[in-house]
């Protein structure tokens, strides 16, 4: 299958794979939804479709509460493709700093307003801090994961075709505790693609049970480990700290930072990521029109 040019559109599928996948690999912010794995999970959910700019731009078109956006994660497209894009979506969403850095005075010759989109920065780590927890900052995720380690047994497995049955059972659970869906529908299907998806992960066993696990790839030409899914049994009382600590030592070395992801301006959300004392946010910017 092949992208269309645009202003034609067509749904991503998977065997769109071999082509997006190194694309989106070498680019050097490390957004989390740049990735195939994540683009394909929720293709559904923000009717994601694809297209081409005559001069090679990927256009990602989709929808949200009732407002259509597009997204370029590799080039800015050109001038006379851009403005018929604002003409039939909302917004820009989801610029990379590295292209709002490159085009902004540009961009601002041709009436396009930019603006931070602070809701959606993903939030980096030190691969390092995450796995060793290190000084007074991480004092009281240090006593969690001290009262979880006194508190339960534990074993941890990688991912794999044998367990996978294990996972959906905790997302089951998950699902029941939380009353609601949330990523579910997504997080089932990376599990059940699980081998198809060249994504890493780790199944979390308490007291003999399937209690978590926790689903992500690497990204920026594998600088960067995007956590995608994490679900747990709320009732293993600090599992989730256990599991983010253990999950980040096990990564390899070359891989300097973690992803885990955005905030979508929930404040509690936001509270929980800043307590694990991010080294940084990978940025993204909200384009529009100005009218004149």
């Amino acid at each position: 299958m092949l992208i269309p040019c645009y202003p034609d559109f067509a749904p991503i599928a998977f065997d769109l794979k071999p082509a997006l996948q190194p694309l989106l690999f070498k680019l050097p912010d490390g957004i989390s939804e740049y990735t195939f794995s994540n683009l394909y999970l929720f293709r559904n959910r923000y009717e994601y479709r694809l297209s081409l700019s005559p001069g090679g731009a990927l256009i990602i078109s989709g929808a949200r509460d009732g407002k259509r956006f597009f997204m370029t994660p590799c080039a800015v497209p050109e001038k006379e493709v851009l403005i018929p894009l604002f003409e039939a979506h909302h917004y820009w969403k989801g610029i990379p700093d590295s292209l709002f850095t490159a085009h902004k005075d540009e961009l601002a010759r041709w009436g396009v307003a930019l603006a931070e989109d602070r809701d959606n920065f993903d939030y980096l780590y030190l691969r390092t801090d995450l796995a060793d927890l290190p000084g007074k900052k991480f004092h009281k995720k240090r006593n969690l994961v001290s009262a979880f380690l006194n508190a339960y047994t534990y074993e941890i497995r990688p991912l794999g075709p044998d367990n996978i049955h294990h996972a959906l059972r905790v997302l089951e659970r998950w699902r029941h505790d939380k009353a609601e869906d949330g990523d579910y529908n997504a997080a089932r299907e990376a599990l059940e693609q699980f081998g198809s998806l060249d994504m890493r992960g780790a199944l979390y066993y308490v007291n003999g049970r399937p209690g978590a696990w926790c689903l992500g790839e690497t990204l920026a030409q594998g600088r960067i480990f995007a956590v995608h899914f994490e679900k747990g049994i709320d009732e293993c009382k600090g599992i989730y700290q256990f599991m983010n600590q253990t999950f980040a030592a096990s990564l390899p070395e070359q891989i300097t930072h973690i992803n885990r992801e955005q905030d979508l301006g929930d404040e509690g959300l936001r509270q929980a990521k800043m307590t694990y004392r991010p080294s940084g946010f990978v940025k993204k910017y909200l384009g529009s029109l100005r009218l004149f």
